[in-house]
């Protein structure tokens, strides 16, 4: 007769989350087949068997998802290179909530500290890229409001800025990101320029944003990308005008309002909004 007490359902799925997570091979993975079969009461090879099914379509969900959200990392990398990152990512940083779309955000990190990828360390950025246009093709919808852009003739400047359609980023790398996404994506530019640029060590500030529906990705000049960091940090037109003309050459000045037609036709600003007035600083009564 079995005199131990049985467990509950929230200790055996516990139980084998942890079994599946951990990494195979390890102690601590021995540790916790061993704990999910006590709490199973079972040591039968059916048992054995139903785990490594479960951590196999645990591996190849993390493959599929995480192939979902990096394309170009898989291309550049190779299909079977990357199913086993997959699986050491999927170990190494486990998913914390149920839905998968918003697993991987970690990637670029792991990819900068993984020795056996010291020979590409243009991944790491391509992958900030990369997750950069998975979050923009998941960020709310947002509709282009036309009557705004008249406050940019009638108002004061101060206190207004543009605003920015969703999932707006711009990624400084010493890599031409914008360009090796593009190529592997669209095939514009072709494999061999781009391979070409990367050879050639040439610098990309790249801008991600969603035109309507369709996340997209470009190369953006410094001073633009300093003009659209800083509406992203929160300033107004003339701090992120300032921000933007104090990296711009004076030969060859800022056009502001060419830039602005051209973003505007792109669906990268869609609306002028009024930001809210500073908080007054209060200051403290001193005893005489």
């Amino acid at each position: 007769m079995n005199t131990q007490p049985s467990s509950s359902l929230a200790q055996q799925q516990q139980a084998l989350l942890q079994a599946l997570l951990v990494r195979p091979g390890t102690a601590d993975a021995d540790a916790a087949e061993t704990l999910l079969l006590d709490l199973l009461d079972t040591r039968s090879t059916q048992a054995g068997r139903g785990l490594a099914a479960y951590q196999a379509s645990g591996h190849a969900l993390a493959e599929r998802s995480l192939l979902a959200a990096y394309p170009v990392i898989a291309a550049l990398i190779g299909g079977d290179n990357f199913a086993l990152l997959a699986r050491e990512f999927w170990h190494r940083h486990p998913p914390q909530c149920g839905d998968l779309a918003q697993w991987g955000d970690a990637l670029p990190g792991f990819l900068l500290g993984n020795a056996q990828l010291d020979d590409a360390p243009y991944l790491s950025d391509v992958a900030q890229a990369e997750w950069a246009l998975h979050r923009a093709a998941g960020a709310p919808d947002a509709e282009p409001d036309w009557p705004s852009f008249a406050r940019l003739g009638q108002e004061d400047p101060q206190g207004l800025a543009l605003t920015l359609a969703p999932g707006t980023a711009v990624i400084a790398s010493p890599y031409p990101v914008a360009t090796l996404i593009s190529a592997h994506v669209s095939g514009t530019p072709r494999l061999a320029e781009a391979a070409q640029r990367l050879r050639e060590g040439r610098s990309e500030n790249a801008l991600v944003w969603r035109q309507g529906l369709r996340p997209r990705i470009a190369g953006i000049a410094p001073a633009p990308a300093q003009l659209v960091q800083a509406l992203l940090a929160g300033a107004d037109l003339p701090q992120a005008l300032d921000a933007a003309c104090s990296i711009t050459d004076p030969v060859e000045a800022f056009d502001f309002s060419a830039w602005l037609t051209a973003v505007v036709t792109d669906g990268l600003v869609i609306g002028v909004h009024g930001l809210p007035p500073p908080r007054p600083t209060t200051l403290e009564k001193t005893s005489p």
